[in-house]
């Protein structure tokens, strides 16, 4: 579970990013956020990830007072709350396999991101889950030859993998086309709905945050303006964005 109290973000000398945000989430939510360029939508994704520091608010991961946890608590949260870029980074020259066994920057050691070197339990462990994203075929190809949408579900199994419980994916399926969308968007459902991942994304265009969220947290100038549940927007709460 996610409680976030009065999280406000302000660019040092400059205005508010974000202001006053407070929402919960629980095991098994997808959340979509929605809001126009520069109403704070990805920066949000990037405080509750902590890849932003945070000027004010309370932040509790399961029960515990992240920021209270100091250094371990921040390290341990960012090991379980992946925060997935538009474009993901994969290794290029590198398999889809072994970028889902090393991991991203924040998951796994120096040694290990540079030499590569996997165990045999890593490898079952990294193979099963790219099979459940529908990639083994993918698994020994360099990530440079891989399509958007399969980068994206890689980036997905690869923090799995490394344990994570939270996905926090900034516009998964920009620039794909429609059949690609619909299939990284039912991933992610599937991970809430079978393994009780919460998933937040950023979702502006289309009506996919409407077709395959449970909820909608909208935003307008970093603040908080709306919060729907299991339904779409109406033409009101749209002008609200």
């Amino acid at each position: 579970m996610i409680r976030i109290k009065g999280l406000t973000k302000r660019i040092p000398g400059g205005p508010k990013v974000l202001d006053d945000i407070s929402f919960e989430a629980y095991p098994g939510d997808f959340i979509a956020i929605k809001g126009d360029s520069g109403s704070g939508k990805s920066m949000l994704l990037k405080c509750l990830a902590l890849q932003e520091k945070w000027t004010s608010g309370t932040y509790q991961f399961e029960g515990k007072d992240v920021f209270k946890e100091g250094l371990k608590g921040r390290f341990k949260l960012k090991q379980q709350v992946a925060y997935i870029e538009e474009k993901p980074f994969l290794f290029p020259n590198k398999s889809g396999l072994k970028n889902v066994i090393i991991g991203s920057v924040s998951q796994t050691p120096a040694w290990r991101r540079w030499t590569g070197m996997m165990r045999s339990d890593d490898y079952m462990g990294a193979m099963d889950m790219i099979e459940k994203r529908g990639l083994i075929d993918k698994a020994h190809q360099k990530a440079s030859t891989l399509s958007g949408g399969e980068k994206q579900r890689m980036a997905v199994a690869r923090a799995l993998v490394h344990g994570a419980k939270v996905i926090a994916a900034d516009e998964p399926v920009a620039g794909l086309d429609p059949h690609t969308a619909d299939q990284v968007l039912s991933d992610l459902k599937a991970l809430c709905k079978e393994q009780g991942v919460i998933v937040i994304a950023v979702m502006h265009q289309g009506d996919w945050a409407e077709r395959f969220a449970d909820r909608i947290l909208g935003l307008n100038k970093g603040k908080l303006v709306l919060d729907v549940r299991g339904r779409r927007l109406t033409e009101r709460e749209k002008s609200l964005l």
